[in-house]
């Protein structure tokens, strides 16, 4: 995997969890019963969250032995399971998420990363063009970006900055698809796009050293070996112990 490629993929895993996991606001008041499910599953997701498997693993497990209709337990039970290196009974209890809630677009975007990381790549577009259409869904742009990510994986660089580009239609400042725009941009060797979309993301967003490594690769491709230089000046600065600060002491002492 080049380091390019890494960055597409790491970028973007933050979202994922974003785009999957919420909470529903202005709901009737909760059966006693289902207000445990919930309990057991907001703590799961804390536990999940704390990289805690086992203790995410055992809340999920509780809260659908009390509400076994639990559409997102029964997801973010799932992914826990892909954490623990437990894919068959994983692709279960994504099963049954999808059958208990076929127009969740939060169940539906798990699947889709799960199948995506599996390699299943078309079973993986096919769900995540499920979550974006559901009308109820207003952050599909986060779904197009994931599905964008997934398409760099499976290499079909033309679908995916199709999706990518189609988060931005939707949300011309949502930072993810901008750097995701970038790395794609400079990983197809057409890098004075690519520096117009981290130029756009610059505009709203804070750099990481990530960010920042990205726009040294950028202009070095370009020839403009001073702003390279600017960008590694602020790694070295802002942050000195990153890996990215760290690579760069050997790659351009």
């Amino acid at each position: 995997m080049t380091a390019k490629t890494s960055f597409l993929i790491v970028c973007v895993a933050g979202s994922m969890l974003a785009g999957c996991i919420s909470t529903e606001s202005g709901s009737p008041p909760a059966e006693p019963g289902e207000y445990a499910a919930e309990q057991n599953y907001q703590l799961g997701t804390q536990y999940f969250r704390n990289g805690s498997y086992d203790l995410a693993r055992s809340r999920l497990e509780r809260a659908i032995e009390i509400d076994p209709k639990y559409a997102e337990a029964h997801a973010l039970l799932a992914m826990t399971l892909v954490k623990l290196d437990k894919i068959r009974l994983a692709t279960e209890s994504f099963n049954r998420a999808v059958r208990l809630a076929p127009k969740d677009f939060n169940v539906l975007n798990f699947y889709a990363v799960f199948l995506c990381q599996q390699r299943q790549f078309d079973e993986a577009r096919e769900q995540f063009d499920r979550a974006i259409k559901v009308r109820e869904n207003d952050n599909p742009e986060v779904m197009m970006t994931n599905a964008g990510v997934c398409m760099v994986q499976s290499d079909d660089l033309t679908l995916a900055e199709k999706y990518f580009r189609d988060a931005l239609s939707v949300r011309p400042t949502y930072a993810e698809a901008l750097i995701q725009m970038a790395s794609l941009m400079h990983l197809i060797a057409d890098d004075l796009k690519a520096r117009a979309f981290l130029q756009r993301y610059l505009v709203n967003n804070e750099a990481t050293a990530a960010v920042l490594y990205l726009g040294i690769q950028i202009e070095s491709a370009l020839g403009d070996e001073r702003a390279a230089d600017d960008y590694q000046t602020q790694i070295f600065t802002d942050f000195a112990d990153s890996p990215e600060a760290k690579r760069l002491l050997i790659e351009r002492p």
